[in-house]
């Protein structure tokens, strides 16, 4: 689109992977809700630091970005959200975040 300036519907947009989802205009504010409850249903400090590290690694190079989110992975696994996520999902339950 940036050299062609050829524009894209909806679902276009979703076969090459540019946005998640597309919902038409009368149901876009269920939709939008349904997201943010799927979102707000998840750890609290999981999404807090996936967005932040989301950011830090935007101005890095593909190699310093690697190694950044490789560090916080792996800082992530040794919350205890990690572990009662890992926990719920073995025991097929829904996970209790601590607070």
């Amino acid at each position: 689109m940036l050299f062609t300036g050829d524009a894209i519907d909806a679902q276009q947009a979703m076969r090459i992977g540019l946005i998640n989802g597309a919902a038409p205009a009368s149901e876009l504010h269920s939709a939008v809700a349904a997201l943010a409850a799927t979102i707000a249903a998840k750890a609290r400090a999981t999404v807090v630091t996936g967005k932040d590290a989301f950011n830090r690694q935007r101005g890095l190079t593909l190699h310093d970005a690697y190694a950044a989110m490789s560090a916080t992975m792996t800082e992530n696994l040794l919350r205890a959200d990690a572990c009662e996520g890992i926990a719920a999902f073995i025991e097929k339950r829904k996970p209790v975040w601590p607070a």
